[in-house]
């Protein structure tokens, strides 16, 4: 169990993270979500134990993790832009990982290494993007933490080697109960990869939440009437985006989808369907319910 209550971070006059609550259970994924500029990295790195919080102490376990080296030891943490040692070696990397981790598995580094076709002896720093990114899986996985924090972890992998990175963490997770957070712009997926997700703006978390429970918790219908009802149709649900083409009428709704169904059938539609809603719809739409929305540019 992670748990960080009351979590606040301030860099000069700008504050970074607002009062923060975030739980994410063991064994499970947790996938952070959030605007450009939310505050999702600086408080990975106060998870993590990067850096310490103004405010509110984050723990594993019930331990506390900023300069407590024996909890950090079974907490790694992948960065946006993965760093290696000047002019080392995936195999001196690894030399160090294992004075460092005392998890470490060089059977499974071997296995790993050869898996992806990665040479041991080559510099980390001539490599492409996407294979120091491999290498930094390798390492990681490698060193069988407890905790795995990401920060946007895929980019750069082509699409075979993102799944099979992906498979990689679900078996730990699977099968150790490793506890995973991973912040990602990919939402799709996201969405195949997580069992919870929590949402930041502006520095707080909006909510965080299961995911099948979020998405059982938001709607997207079309109705059509052989006559319009007046507003009080939209008026009697919680409504946080509708849009008309016609006849048709097109909302999200927030509740459960017994209670809505009851209400909608109460007008006797013509046309009723429920759809579902992705979990890109589902942020951009919520994210719009706080003033960050779609607008049209025009230059």
């Amino acid at each position: 169990m992670i748990k960080a209550e009351n979590v606040s971070k301030r860099f000069g006059r700008y504050e970074a993270v607002k009062g923060v609550h975030v739980h994410v259970k063991k064994g499970s994924i947790y996938g952070l979500l959030g605007s450009n500029g939310a505050g999702k990295t600086t408080l990975l790195k106060i998870l993590s134990g990067i850096i310490q919080a103004d405010q509110g102490v984050p723990e594993i376990e019930g331990e506390s993790i900023f300069e407590m080296p024996d909890v950090k030891k079974r907490v790694l943490f992948i960065p946006d832009h993965p760093y290696f040692f000047h002019q080392t070696s995936l195999l001196q990397m690894a030399s160090f990982y294992e004075a460092v981790y005392d998890q470490w598995n060089s059977e499974r580094f071997r296995q790993l290494y050869e898996h992806f076709a990665l040479d041991p002896n080559a510099k980390l720093s001539r490599m492409s993007k996407g294979m120091q990114r491999q290498a930094a899986f390798i390492l990681t996985l490698s060193a069988m933490p407890d905790v795995l924090i990401l920060d946007e972890p895929f980019d750069g992998l082509d699409p075979v080697v993102r799944q099979q990175v992906k498979n990689l963490i679900i078996q730990d997770v699977s099968s150790r109960e490793m506890t995973v957070i991973v912040s990602s712009h990919n939402l799709r997926e996201m969405e195949d990869f997580c069992d919870a997700v929590g949402v930041m703006h502006k520095g707080s978390v909006l909510y965080e939440r299961e995911l099948e429970e979020l998405k059982t918790d938001i709607s997207k219908l079309q109705v059509a009437f052989k006559k319009l009802p007046d507003e009080s149709f939209l008026a009697g649900m919680d409504v946080i985006h509708h849009e008309k083409r016609g006849r048709v009428l097109t909302c999200i709704v927030r509740g459960t989808e017994g209670d809505i169904d009851r209400y909608v059938r109460s007008y006797e539609p013509a046309i009723y369907d429920v759809l579902p809603l992705t979990l890109e719809e589902i942020f951009t739409y919520e994210m719009g319910s706080v003033g960050y929305e779609i607008r049209n540019l025009i230059v």
